[in-house]
């Protein structure tokens, strides 16, 4: 078994059944995951033999405390314990849960929901929501939780279309108590259905002819373990219960050699901050990693064929430990397959009359996570020219809100009649542990300029490109500026190309917005790496969290604090985090249900390689194109 190999079941159940037998994990003391200790990183990269180590974050529900225990599936021992201070973990599914009975059973919520008018209680929808820490002295060192409520028609009727304006509940998970109910002002709820089911929106198309995938031959790829080999490249896969979809030891078979591009790279923190100002939302803030765990059951999609992936595919199970340290399988977490993707390069040669044309073809690995109201897509293509994509894909309902006719909000958009979305934004930070050709990296901004005119450029036509060395943590924190066409540049010094330059692989922006709250906004504080596009870092193991642990945390954590020391990041082993996201203004076309929205990046070679590495791609064989 490889070291990077996912935990299996068996290995899951020890590791829990190994904390609770020695007495550590506490009196009502759950597991906020259980997952691989990810070995040293030079014993990987080096073979070297390591032990099957297990790493355990409980917490504690009578005392309020966080632990990370070390388990030896080796020895079959707890070989680390250490308390976790200042961490409130994810929270609970069962937390959850039980957020949803303490409300529905509480007099202050029972008598706001009918004094709407509503008697039914037993068929409203109920949503916990992370509660935030703003500085409130009632909520320090309590476990919060924030619960809205929706009106469900029927059982299968989208409760976002029927919000119950202005009552919030918060609980106290830790204790068992629901700590006060808001009622903010009673507001008419909005009756009209929206609903998306085939049954609900009327005659479908008819039009469309079958569009089917074939390979009657088999995939192109092969698969060992958690291995793949596709087209030169190799690398590994796996889900992380905060993470989500991770790659590992990505690199390219180049005449003979496996050239490394990235030994990890994985969600490293995403938030969603609302901008609606009304007492029902203004405290709006989802860490949909860090507080949730995006990689945990049940937001994991168990993925089927025809609908998330089309094609010949391979799917990867994940097996992820619940609050009680029991392993539970995820079917078809992660699907992976490949699609044609057009022309891949082409010249007709107006000499010869002679045309020579090869297609694109790219491998997808996927993940869909479904975390309230909205779906994320997790997508990574590889290219066969050695260019490497991440593509998010943002679905689902939109969060809701119920307007007054004829208002017209300021911080909102209304989508429907009597129904509101606020303004939000999706920011997501990636992780990339690069080793480019090797360990020891640089990054360069790079910029295309134009010249003033002058004798040697008379004619004001003449660019330049420029290489900015960014040689410590605080020259590393940057923005993406598309009027320049900014991109950044990783190196490997020692390693020049065929003409003389160092390989490197380029990061190719995308959509990138940071984060539009105010500095003295408590969300500005815990999600400061939203705040810059680019971070770099020296590689760090227990660096690997962009916010922390932000699960009502007053913020400071995370990025800000690993580069406080402003410690060198030239020819060294770098890591490269990357905020980007979506401003989403919502549009009546996002209603009931939005259509995808994609944002992502590029990492593309610069220099990687000699030539054209996709030289040899064959012509097609499709009996349609000249050969």
């Amino acid at each position: 078994m490889h070291a990077l190999e996912p935990l299996s079941a068996e290995e899951i159940k020890t590791a829990a059944a190994l904390v609770k037998d020695a007495g550590r994990l506490g009196e009502r003391g759950r597991f906020s995951s259980i997952t691989l200790l990810e070995p040293p990183k030079d014993a990987v990269l080096g073979g070297t033999a390591v032990d099957r180590e297990a790493v355990a974050l409980g917490y504690d529900q009578a005392q309020g405390s966080a632990h990370r225990a070390v388990i030896s599936l080796v020895k079959g021992a707890v070989t680390s314990f250490e308390p976790v201070p200042d961490c409130q973990p994810g929270y609970l599914l069962e937390e959850m849960a039980e957020s949803i009975g303490l409300v529905k059973a509480d007099r202050r919520w029972q008598d706001a929901v009918r004094k709407r008018g509503i008697d039914d209680l037993d068929s409203l929808q109920l949503d916990p929501w992370p509660a935030g820490n703003f500085g409130d002295p009632d909520e320090a060192g309590r476990r919060l939780l924030r619960v809205l409520s929706y009106v469900r028609h029927s059982e299968t009727d989208n409760g976002y279309a029927h919000p119950i304006e202005g009552v919030v509940a918060t609980v106290d998970v830790g204790r068992g108590e629901v700590v006060r109910v808001d009622d903010h002002g009673v507001a008419p709820v909005p009756q009209q259905c929206a609903n998306y089911t085939p049954d609900a929106v009327g005659p479908l198309r008819t039009d469309l002819k079958p569009l089917d995938i074939t390979q009657p031959e088999g995939t192109s790829f092969t698969v060992d373990g958690n291995e793949v080999r596709w087209q030169r490249w190799r690398f590994r896969v796996s889900m992380h219960p905060l993470d989500g979809l991770v790659l590992h030891t990505v690199g390219y078979e180049d005449g003979g050699r496996l050239r490394s591009v990235l030994y990890r790279a994985g969600l490293g923190e995403m938030v969603v901050p609302y901008g609606e100002t009304s007492p029902g939302h203004r405290w709006k803030n989802a860490f949909d990693s860090g507080e949730l765990g995006l990689g945990r059951f049940p937001f994991v999609n168990s993925l089927e064929l025809g609908c998330d992936c089309v094609g010949e595919i391979r799917y990867f199970d994940a097996v992820i430990a619940n609050d009680q340290g029991d392993p539970i399988t995820i079917n078809n977490a992660i699907c992976m397959h490949e699609e044609d993707y057009g022309i891949l390069w082409k010249h007709f040669d107006s000499h010869t009359f002679t045309t020579e044309v090869r297609r694109s073809r790219r491998l997808v690995v996927s993940s869909i996570h479904t975390v309230g109201n909205y779906e994320y897509g997790f997508f990574w293509y590889f290219y066969m020219d050695g260019t490497l994509q991440l593509e998010v894909k943002l679905t689902g309902v939109l969060q809701t809100m119920a307007v007054g006719e004829g208002d017209a909000p300021l911080h909102s958009t209304v989508v429907a009649p009597g129904i509101g979305a606020p303004h939000h934004q999706h920011l997501f930070c990636f992780r990339l542990d690069f080793d480019v050709d090797g360990i020891e990296n640089s990054v360069y901004e790079t910029e295309l300029e134009g010249m003033p005119v002058s004798p040697d450029n008379p004619y004001g036509n003449a660019l330049v490109s420029t290489m900015r060395l960014l040689g410590t943590e605080s020259q590393a924190q940057r923005l993406v500026d598309p009027a320049r066409g900014r991109q950044w540049r990783v190196v490997n010094p020692s390693r020049l190309n065929a003409v003389g330059q160092p390989v490197g692989y380029r990061l190719v922006p995308g959509n990138a917005p940071v984060l539009l709250a105010q500095p003295e906004a408590a969300v500005a504080k815990r999600a400061a790496f939203a705040t810059k596009n680019l971070w770099v870092t020296p590689f760090a193991a227990d660096e690997a969290r962009a916010a922390g642990y932000p699960n009502l945390s007053k913020g400071g954590s995370g990025l800000p604090s690993y580069t406080a020391a402003d410690r060198p990041v030239e020819n060294t082993d770098v890591v490269v985090w990357y905020s980007f996201g979506v401003n989403h203004v919502a549009r009546p076309e996002d209603w009931p249900v939005m259509p995808v929205e994609y944002v992502g990046f590029t990492l593309q070679p610069f220099g990687f390689f000699d030539q054209n590495p996709a030289l040899d791609v064959p012509p097609s064989t499709n009996g349609h194109c000249s050969t």
